[in-house]
């Protein structure tokens, strides 16, 4: 074996197969002296692990050694396992070293032999030698087949880890890569080249990462889709084994948020009539998609911060901590940095759901893309019911310019598709869809995001206001009156009384009157609207909708 480098060996001394005594020593075979009675393989340097109690058999490998190769420097380390079969440990040791040890490979060639040491050991050698903590490659010696003197050295073979020089593998693993890229797109062939350069980066860390993700944009771009398209893949990997597990805190109120997210025990208050898991606990071992996180309260994020770092938390009046491990994530359509600056989101929790943040775009950013999803739905529709719907060239031809034209605004993104889709499926007859169909669903959306154009943009605050008011109600509100109550909203559902939530709302002006009334004050001013504060906290049992945003 020529090479222009210097040969490096790293390994451990074997305490069975290296021992032997007498000139017998000679006809067995013994993996480190064998290595070096190979004439092809020129070992500049040995890097010798061993531990205590072997300093004996040590002393007669190296004496050995420098009998068969003697240009060998054999180097060695000791390695004071308290438990050589423990793994943390193990893999602990051995990482440090690589840490510190001072790699030359513009001028030496390192070789990790797995020959030797427990099967612990020579795992942990494995994984640091495959994420090149080790810049090596690795060697498996065997024993002679026959035992005359000749061939005691027995055989080797060298394992390079580096997948580009493999071309066959190299192609499994892209193919591999192409079919999780292409899960996560629901089999659609977007076109648009950035939108498939981000599905190529999630998937790349999703399959080699457990952090928490954050996904961002405006309602209906498909963040809750793919939350569970992530979700499904980790699970057919082996990655993940729990449940998904998804919750939209915008329908979150009080009390009803801290227990549905973080469980209760009985009688933690008024209505707790016995124990509740909680979502977190739900997701242990699984995946938490939290959809619209900037909607949970301060004391929310407080409690979320800490499962997600240290695994573990109270239930809601609970004394005895719980632990929960899962992968987390969340969904917002906010800006959370903007959040931060007000004061209504925690800037460490940000930092920590901030690790790995995609921007999913919304339809309009990706017209090339809706030929595909009109395909994609329409297989959807066959799937879901059995019948088959097309459009007749003519009609195609007219929805998809206009759907690319600069007047198609699709405020809803995918959610207006799916719905355009629908309506003209449903009123194709004996499955065609016609220019007529067309012309008419073109007219509906026109008007539709007419009449939108004209509401207030929606907003996690508008959806609140909606959902406690309804939508009637709500779009008679002027501007002032709909931030104004979004905020009053907002603090009382982060409240745990009507008090409380009027304490913090007069902070200022309560101060200067003699006897403060916050109740009845916050009282008067949600009676102007119709609402009382068990309506706020949980109006109607009603909840926002939690369809994919």
């Amino acid at each position: 074996m020529t090479n222009s480098k210097d040969n490096v060996i790293i390994g451990f001394l074997g305490s069975k197969l290296d021992a032997g005594k007498g000139n017998e020593r000679w006809e067995r075979w013994r993996p480190t002296v064998g290595i070096g009675m190979h004439e092809e393989l020129l070992i500049r340097r040995y890097e010798l692990f061993y531990q205590e109690n072997e300093e004996e058999l040590l002393a007669m490998v190296m004496s050995d050694m420098a009998d068969v190769s003697p240009e060998t420097d054999i180097r060695t380390h000791l390695m004071p396992f308290d438990d050589p079969w423990d793994f943390e440990e193990v893999y602990g040791r051995l990482h440090d070293f690589a840490r510190d040890y001072a790699f030359d490979t513009e001028r030496e060639d390192y070789i990790v032999n797995l020959t030797t040491g427990t099967h612990t050991a020579q795992i942990c050698l494995f994984l640091l030698t495959e994420t090149r903590h080790f810049p090596a490659r690795l060697l498996q010696a065997s024993p002679p087949k026959s035992k005359r003197r000749e061939h005691i050295p027995g055989t080797y073979r060298m394992i390079d880890l580096d997948l580009s020089k493999y071309d066959r593998l190299a192609a499994r693993f892209a193919e591999e890569k192409r079919e999780s890229t292409s899960f996560l797109k629901s089999g659609i062939e977007t076109k648009n080249r950035e939108f498939n350069r981000l599905i190529n980066r999630i998937e790349q860390v999703v399959m080699a990462s457990q952090s928490p993700i954050l996904l961002t944009g405006a309602t209906g771009v498909g963040k809750s889709q793919l939350a569970r398209k992530i979700y499904e893949l980790k699970h057919s990997r082996k990655q993940i084994e729990g449940r998904f597990v998804e919750i939209n805190c915008a329908t979150l109120r009080g009390d009803q948020s801290m227990s549905a997210l973080f469980g209760h025990v009985k009688g933690a208050f008024t209505g707790a009539e016995k124990d509740r898991t909680g979502l977190l606990r739900s997701a242990d071992g699984g995946l938490l998609f939290l959809d619209e996180i900037g909607e949970l309260g301060l004391d929310e994020q407080a409690m979320l911060l800490r499962a997600i770092e240290e695994k573990r938390f109270l239930p809601f009046g609970s004394d005895t901590e719980v632990q929960s491990d899962f992968q987390l994530i969340a969904g917002t359509n906010r800006d959370l940095t903007a959040e931060v600056r007000q004061g209504r989101f925690r800037e460490d929790l940000l930092a920590r759901i901030n690790l790995w943040t995609f921007r999913l775009p919304g339809l309009a950013e990706r017209r090339e893309d809706i030929a595909p999803n009109i395909d994609y739905e329409l297989a959807q529709h066959t799937e879901k019911t059995g019948t088959k719907a097309t459009f007749n060239k003519e009609a195609r031809k007219k929805f998809l310019d206009f759907a690319t034209s600069p007047g198609a605004v699709w405020s809803a993104n995918f959610r207006d598709l799916n719905a355009a889709m629908t309506r003209m499926v449903t009123l194709a007859q004996h499955g065609r869809i016609s220019s007529e169909v067309v012309d008419e669903e073109i007219e509906r959306l026109k008007a539709s995001w007419h009449a939108q154009s004209n509401r207030p943009t929606p907003t996690p605050e508008n959806d609140l206001i909606v959902a406690v008011l309804g939508p009637e109600q709500a779009e008679q509100l002027d501007l002032f009156d709909r931030v104004t109550l979004a905020e009053v909203l907002r603090v009382c559902r982060d409240s745990h009384s009507l008090s409380e939530a009027g304490r913090r709302l007069f902070h200022v002006s309560r101060t200067k009157k003699s006897t403060p009334n916050d109740a009845d004050r916050l009282r008067k001013y949600l009676a102007k609207f119709g609402l009382d504060w068990e309506t706020v906290v949980e109006p109607d049992g009603n909840k926002v909708d939690t369809l994919y945003t």
